[in-house]
């Protein structure tokens, strides 16, 4: 394994480095309150984060402490979060919509001296929990507070302090207490705490998972070769800031000296500050790819005609050729030796008839596509689930370069990502350097390529643990530091990874939510008409079930209102019968059960099979979930 250079120390000092080597360059792009996009400058944003740091040390916030973050991207969201990390703290970042029972679990489980709020709505929510948060002692509004805000604080027995007066105080502090700002930014360490990121858990209760310096700087130097941004360019943002995933990519864009564009994952607002803003690069996940996908087709649709009918041809001529020139260039995953003489007589002669038909729908369909995403586009990143094949196959073929990649939350996230320069379909890439992977059986041997097992890693990426749960930390890293990421997956000849499906509980939908199925499935069970459920959805756009029905309440039910029938298979196709088990589910998967709406179930099919030990149980009994996939993958996919 080759570890990877890390430049700087900390963010903090990466932040100074950069702001000096590109002062004059824009670090990010927001909206005013006209809707007309403003920029602020290194130099500023770094004197800015020097006196909001200013301003937490002189209301007692110190090193170690540990501050909420329950605001949404924003200007203020970066500006603030390093500023808590040059004092040496941690940010415990969490989005504006969270419950308030997951807000008073998050900050009371974290010890949160302080926290950020985006507005009033915000504040309202954590006021009300005072009671059980005993430490909390500080609200920072990145709002200007109100009377109200202020009123509503002082009931509640909090400090409230807006983005303004942290501003004033710290400039204040500053002026008082010359360099001890700076100091502390010179005390920070690669090992220090820089957030704690809270995952679902498997039995519902939040993971914090500890995120060090180290975690997110050691990516820089491999990324900087695979995801190409250039100092003074764009990166529009559109995912969530406290999603590992943006939260590094937005780390990556500083440490290049480029700018932060904040947008809107909605197609129209996004479309018209793309067309504004000429950005570079968009990290994004594979709904707001499929989005963009889907507007494009109905536009077309809309259209009609002659104009339908060649995009509908050109689009197909250029998936086609672009499927034999990954032959010729060796771009599709294998996993045996390459037949390169092979590979060039299957796509030789098909290229050369191809090439010409692509040229010309270039001309008059793909470049007025990419237009849409700026001239300046180079390439979108797509994480946070695996993109549709088909998604991802259509971008390739019409210009359009979206690089996937896969890592976790426990990973700082990056594990691999393909490179810009010489991407592989149908794979993640390899891993980066100073990151090792093995996939393992289930004995724990590593497996050959080409073979699929559970895939294991270890680096400087991997999180410290998760915060107060040691026991929890020993099950999923083991005593020589390897990682069990829960996910299965298959090495290629070449040494990319193949993502093939979650062994772990866990599912990732296509947004990037994080469901853990276990509650929903206890829940469902609830209903005397289900003996089991196995939910499933990974990389999906919603949820989908697997119903084993408690067969003699179903036949009871059945004979009770008259349905004739034979044998179970009868009922499973009649519509009453449906139509309870709808209704069975909607009552138990609902928000006011405390399930989210992501988490509702959309559609659902019945299984008759018991489950068995050694099929879908292990000898514990317990589901071996990535069994039941396989071994129902065709029902399951009728679901979506």
């Amino acid at each position: 394994m080759i570890n990877s250079v890390i430049r700087d120390e900390s963010l903090p000092k990466m932040l100074r480095r950069v702001a000096s080597e590109y002062a004059d360059n824009a670090v990010q792009y927001y909206k005013n309150e006209k809707g007309v996009f403003e920029k602020v400058l290194y130099k500023d944003f770094y004197e800015i984060v020097l006196n909001l740091a200013g301003g937490l040390l002189s209301i007692g916030c110190k090193r170690e402490d540990k501050i909420g973050m329950l605001a949404d991207d924003r200007k203020e969201w970066q500006q603030i979060s390093f500023a808590v990390l040059t004092i040496g703290a941690a940010d415990v970042p969490r989005s504006s919509d969270t419950s308030p029972a997951e807000i008073e679990y998050i900050l009371s489980f974290s010890d949160c001296t302080a926290t950020v709020v985006e507005n009033s709505r915000i504040l309202a929510k954590v006021c009300d929990l005072k009671g059980n948060l005993p430490v909390l002692k500080t609200i920072i509004i990145l709002e200007r507070a109100s009377k109200d805000d202020r009123s509503l604080a002082a009931k509640s027995g909090v400090e409230l302090i807006d983005f303004p007066e942290l501003e004033a105080k710290g400039i204040e502090f500053r002026k008082q207490n010359p360099g001890v700002v700076e100091a502390e930014l010179e005390k920070g360490q690669m090992t220090d705490l820089a957030t704690l990121i809270y995952t679902s858990g498997t039995t519902g209760v939040p993971k914090g998972v500890m995120l060090t310096h180290e975690n997110f700087m050691s990516q820089f130097d491999e990324i900087t070769e695979r995801i190409i941004i250039y100092p003074g360019e764009k990166a529009i943002c559109v995912l969530p800031v406290w999603h590992s995933f943006q939260r590094y990519c937005e780390f990556y864009v500083l440490y290049r000296g480029a700018a932060l564009c904040y947008s809107k994952p909605i197609g129209s607002i996004l479309l018209a500050d793309v067309k504004t803003l000429n950005p570079a690069v968009m990290p994004s996940v594979p709904r707001i790819w499929e989005a963009l996908y889907e507007g494009i087709f109905k536009a077309m649709r809309k259209t009609g005609g002659v104009v339908y009918a060649l995009f509908f041809i050109f689009v197909g001529i250029g998936i086609l050729q672009t499927r034999f020139l990954r032959i010729l260039k060796g771009q599709n995953a294998r996993y045996k030796r390459r037949n390169v003489i092979l590979d060039f007589l299957i796509s030789f002669i098909p290229l050369i008839v191809l090439t010409p038909l692509k040229s010309l729908g270039n001309q008059i369909i793909y470049k007025k596509i990419r237009e849409k995403f700026g001239k300046g586009f180079r390439l979108g990143v797509s994480g946070g689930g695996a993109l549709p094949p088909y998604i991802d196959e259509f971008f390739w073929a019409i210009g359009v370069t979206v690089l996937e990649g896969y890592g976790l939350t426990e990973t700082a996230p990056v594990v691999a990502v393909r490179p810009y320069h010489n991407p592989v379909f149908g794979t993640i890439g390899s891993c980066i350097r100073g990151m090792e992977v093995k996939i393992v059986d289930d004995d724990g041997n590593t497996v050959p390529v080409g073979k699929k097992g559970l895939l294991l890693v270890r680096g400087r990426q991997v999180m410290k643990g998760y915060y107060k749960q040691k026991e929890l930390t020993d099950k999923v890293i083991s005593p020589d530091g390897w990682f069990d990421t829960g996910d299965l997956a298959i090495m290629t000849y070449t040494g990319d990874l193949k993502i093939c499906g979650r062994k772990k509980d866990t599912i990732v939908l296509r947004g990037g939510e994080n469901v853990e199925p276990a509650p929903l499935e206890m829940a469902l069970t609830q209903s005397r008409y289900i003996a089991a459920a196995v939910v499933v959805g990974q990389d999906q756009r919603t949820l989908g079930a697997l119903i084993l029905p408690a067969k003699e309440e179903l036949k009871a039910y059945a004979k009770e209102n008259g349905i004739q029938f034979e044998t179970l298979s009868d009922l499973f196709k009649d519509p009453d019968i449906k139509k309870l088990y709808e209704t069975e589910i909607s009552d138990r998967i609902n928000a006011k059960n405390g399930f989210k709406n992501f988490e509702h179930i959309g559609k659902f099919a019945f299984i008759e099979k018991e489950f068995e030990v050694g099929v879908e149980l292990s000898a514990k009994q317990e589901l071996m979930r990535y069994k039941v996939v396989e071994q129902y993958e065709k029902i399951i996919n009728t679901l979506f």
